[in-house]
């Protein structure tokens, strides 16, 4: 595999083209960015955060580590690296661009980097808005480019991307057709209606029906393919278990008396149940 430095960052703040001096990323206007010790560098300017420390907490980003570390979510990793190498040519001598849009601690990047082929050059940003989650994808994979931002104002250059990945995130559809090349291919990741079904019912007194239906794509985006991926979790252990609470918004939506009975579990066997869609930016 040959993993190249992601060159088409833009500048967050006048959208210029970032270049690499030495441990910066600077723009022709001046705008320069560290790269921090850990290998990332922070784009996010304070006027696009919500809060003081946006995104996943250091608790949760160490929780989603150790689960997926762990292999918990293989088979969903498995998934997307098929979606994402699909139509992908090998040998062409150019280099395939592959964002991840709220890439986490960067699993299914590693992941992705596994299976890639040697004769293709990847050149792979991971994008994340918690800066606790970008650290730990830096610390972990040091081929990559790891970028502090936001899906909102994406800090990349128009028409640069030939992958896109958005995994359980938050789609900003506006900017994911902004910086996908005209054919380039979206790959969407969501839970299906029995996703986690076992866990939920242990934490909510009453389990809300998700109905299957078919989600809307704008413009410019068609589907070329959606796969359905099943499998049964067993995790044994209370970590487990809490980590799995914990890398999913029901710690924070779901009773304080339903998440004390799904901590105080042992043992769980959870249903998985995801939508990877595959989908191409047509041109105009």
């Amino acid at each position: 595999m040959s993993v190249t430095v992601f060159e088409c960052l833009a500048c967050p703040l006048d959208g210029q083209s970032l270049t690499r001096q030495g441990n910066a990323w600077q723009c022709s206007q001046g705008h320069s960015f560290d790269i921090a010790r850990e290998g990332y560098v922070h784009l996010l300017p304070v006027q696009n955060k919500r809060s003081r420390e946006p995104g996943d907490s250091k608790a949760m980003v160490a929780a989603r580590q150790r689960f997926l570390n762990a292999g918990h979510y293989e088979a969903i990793a498995a998934a997307i690296n098929e979606a994402v190498l699909a139509g992908m040519l090998a040998g062409t001598g150019t280099s395939t661009a592959c964002l991840d849009a709220g890439c986490g601690e960067g699993y299914y990047l590693r992941e992705l980097g596994k299976v890639v082929p040697e004769n293709l050059e990847l050149g792979v940003l991971g994008l994340d808005i918690s800066k606790w989650a970008v650290r730990s994808a830096a610390k972990q994979d040091g081929q990559a480019t790891w970028v502090v931002g936001t899906n909102a104002h994406l800090p990349v250059a128009d028409n640069s991307i030939d992958r896109l990945l958005c995994v359980f995130g938050f789609p900003v559809f506006e900017e994911f057709a902004r910086v996908i090349k005209p054919g380039g291919r979206l790959i969407m990741v969501d839970p299906g209606p029995a996703h986690l079904r076992e866990l939920r019912e242990i934490i909510y007194p009453t389990l809300i029906e998700r109905p299957e239906s078919d989600r809307i794509y704008p413009e410019p985006f068609q589907s070329l393919d959606c796969q359905t991926v099943t499998h049964r979790l067993k995790l044994d252990g209370e970590q487990s278990i809490a980590d799995l609470l914990a890398m999913t918004p029901h710690l924070y939506r779901a009773p304080a008396a339903g998440v004390a009975k799904a901590m105080a579990l042992t043992q769980l066997e959870v249903t998985l149940d995801v939508r990877v869609q595959l989908l191409v930016s047509t041109p105009d």
